[in-house]
């Protein structure tokens, strides 16, 4: 398996596709174009059939240093006010979706009605367009890259969508690096780094004293690039004290490789997309965050203060080099296959000369990583499904033990008979076969929280569809088991403090697959399952509704138990109307129809009976 070929083939056709094509060597005159207007500007443009949006890499960032939120993550739900919908979901204890404060910020200044009228005409003209832009620019692409995506997926509209950014600083948390994996937006963003470049290592947090020193230094030399025979490295205004300064920060900041950025409060920035890194002897792109901050820091312990501004004020010159070059391929030492990962990152770490051998290796080790890492979630996937074969023989054998009481004479149904099964070797059997049940989807939902599985896992059909007929099937199990042993006595009701979170998860993934619905598609008979999984935890907390009123000297009080039984009531009745049930569930003698007897018989002896509002 070692030699096998890398996993990230997407990551490694955006790599080679870009340094192929035109779209880098466009994008940085774009930049270019943006950066020469000034302050916050940018550029909107279509070149052949694509449509080009580059923002300024000078930016004014918030007020720096005296204000409390400046480089704190913020959410992007509730700050971005409305225009990332599909941001909203996120597994079950994880965090929200977050970007840094002050790029937000400088994001919705451009929100205007302005901007949106030409990227509305853009789009009018091309089914493809790049979002591009130079150091914090390239941050503000992104998020408008984001929100276009966002706003296309809403209309179904299918325009391609494409963010380059140029040394761009960290953005965001992990969060928001596994929502857009799940949206299967991945391959929408490329982040080109120089490999000596420290800005996009930098979280652009609230410690980063020299953040306006930085600015001034880029606005100095965008003025200058008019004049590219002027141009003076050795004049910027950064003194050699500064450059070390801001050398040892962005150690200090990559010092954890699995804590990416600084944290703040409780948080920390990620990479997000892919990078592509670049030097003058080869390209490399990776796809995998874990790898992605370990090359950055190895890229960093190569590299010296000298470069500090340098390599962040070069992409001009390796963009050109880039699209006159292909990637080179070479076998290098240690017995690993020939890909254009490892041949281009052994030769772009040729320029530092043989005393830089150890990073090699500590390269090559990196890459395997990242191969073993972008694996081992797939293969996981597969065993499973293997062992989701050995377990359907136990769903399918609950699914006879059902279809049984179903047709029993007793009329008791599903819930019911298993509620008040006696010792019988059959329904031991059923219950034991729902053990083993739980204990695989607990397994799968351990996976995913140890990211273990595809982030997509999911979305996929296989999934979703399995997930759910092991909820709509074993969960009315679950609650006649809480129910039969009195745990409702000691803990409260099911839906509240006994449901697990295995069935909470579930409904998120039924709830985020869209699935549409034909116009007059009515039941004619009634499903095999009941679609409310949480039906009979239902029935039974009515049951008590209804227990407590009879026991009252006036029927007519209290009057809250009295709305609340009609609600539930009207409740059942539509989905019964609806043939949304299991037969169980009207089954002659099931808990439901006994206590709709009894709750219509007592209604009808409260005179007058009115709802209270």
């Amino acid at each position: 398996m070692d030699t096998e070929a890398s996993s990230f083939e997407t990551s490694e056709m955006l790599g080679t596709f870009l340094a192929s094509t035109p779209l880098l060597k466009e994008a940085w005159r774009l930049c270019s174009t943006a950066n020469a207007m000034g302050c916050g500007a940018f550029v909107v443009e279509q070149v052949g059939g694509v449509g080009y949006v580059a923002f300024s890499g000078v930016q004014e960032l918030p007020v720096l240093g005296w204000d409390p939120n400046y480089g704190m993550l913020v959410s992007l739900d509730a700050a971005g006010h409305g225009l990332f919908p599909q941001l909203k979901y996120r597994f079950d204890r994880e965090e929200p979706v977050m970007v840094h404060s002050g790029v937000l910020q400088l994001f919705l200044r451009h929100q205007t009605p302005s901007f949106q009228d030409k990227i509305c005409s853009l789009l009018a003209e091309t089914k493809s367009i790049v979002i591009t832009g130079h150091s914090i620019g390239g941050s503000v692409a992104f998020l408008t890259a984001l929100w276009l995506l966002s706003w296309l997926k809403s209309i179904f509209t299918p325009i391609s969508v494409l963010c380059i950014s140029f040394g761009s600083p960290f953005l965001g948390n992990e969060s928001l690096s596994q929502a857009i994996i799940r949206e299967r937006w991945g391959g929408s963003f490329c982040n080109i780094m120089l490999t000596h470049d420290i800005m996009p290592m930098l979280s652009l947090n609230q410690s980063f004293v020299l953040t306006l020193q930085w600015q001034a230094l880029i606005r100095f030399w965008y003025t200058s690039m008019m004049s590219p025979n002027s141009m003076d490295f050795t004049n910027l205004q950064l003194i050699e004290e500064d450059k070390v300064r801001l050398f040892s920060f962005s150690m200090a900041d990559m010092e954890h490789p699995a804590n990416i950025g600084e944290a703040l409060g409780g948080r920390s920035f990620w990479p997000l997309g892919n990078y592509l890194f670049c030097s003058d002897k080869g390209v490399i792109c990776l796809d995998n965050a874990v790898s992605i901050n370990k090359m950055m820091h190895l890229m960093l312990r190569i590299g010296s203060p000298s470069c500090v501004i340098k390599e962040h004020l070069k992409y001009g010159w390796y963009v050109e080099r880039l699209t006159h070059q292909s990637l080179i391929r070479s076998f290098m030492e240690g017995g690993l296959s020939e890909t254009s990962y490892e041949a281009s990152l052994s030769m772009a770490l040729n320029f530092a000369g043989t005393s830089q051998q150890a990073f090699i290796a500590l390269t090559k080790d990196c890459l395997i990583m990242a191969r073993q890492m972008g694996r081992h979630p797939n293969l996981n996937a597969a065993n499973l499904a293997i062992r989701l074969s050995k377990v359907t023989p136990y769903r399918v054998e609950i699914e006879w033990y059902k279809a049984g009481c179903d047709k029993s004479d007793e009329q008791r149904g599903y819930y019911d008979s298993f509620k008040q099964r006696g010792a019988s070797k059959r329904e031991s059997h059923v219950n034991m076969n729902r053990f083993k049940l739980a204990a695989f989807w607990d397994e799968v939902i351990r996976m995913l929280d140890r990211k273990e599985l595809p982030h997509d896992l999911h979305e996929r059909s296989e999934w979703v569809s399995a997930s759910q007929l092991y909820k709509l099937l074993v969960e009315p199990l679950d609650i006649a088991e809480y129910y039969r042993s009195g745990m409702h006595l000691r803990n409260g009701h099911y839906i509240s403090n006994g449901r697990e979170r295995r069935y909470k998860i579930f409904d998120q993934w039924c709830t985020e697959r869209v699935v549409t619905k034909k116009l007059g598609n009515r039941r004619t008979r009634y499903a095999n399952s009941t679609q409310d999984t949480c039906f009979w935890a239902r029935v039974e907390e009515a049951k008590e509704w209804l227990d407590k009123i009879k026991r009252q000297s006036n029927p007519n009080n209290p009057a809250f138990l009295r709305n609340k039984l009609d609600e539930f009531e009207t409740y059942a009745m539509k989905l019964v109307d609806n043939k949304e049930v299991s037969v169980d569930v009207v089954a002659k003698n099931s808990s439901f129809s006994l206590w709709l007897k009894e709750w219509r018989a007592t209604k009808s002896q409260i005179s007058p009976f009115k709802r209270i509002n």
